[in-house]
């Protein structure tokens, strides 16, 4: 995901956009009532997450 689409969504949860890109993530997902995870797992199993694709490497994606 693009840092224009991740601040469209950040100014929709009503959280910060300035930072890195990690950090405006963590502030969407805390407001949103989830995790704040982005970037610090080498697997997932939440499927449904907006942010996977973007936060495991492509080897991660296909073995979890």
């Amino acid at each position: 995901m693009r840092m224009t689409e991740i601040r469209k969504k950040a100014k929709y949860a009503g959280v910060r956009t300035n930072g890195k890109k990690a950090d405006v993530i963590h502030r969407i997902q805390e407001a949103e009532g989830n995790e704040t995870c982005f970037g610090t797992r080498d697997c997932c199993e939440e499927m449904g997450c907006c942010w996977r694709e973007n936060c495991l490497p492509k080897e991660a994606l296909e073995l979890c």
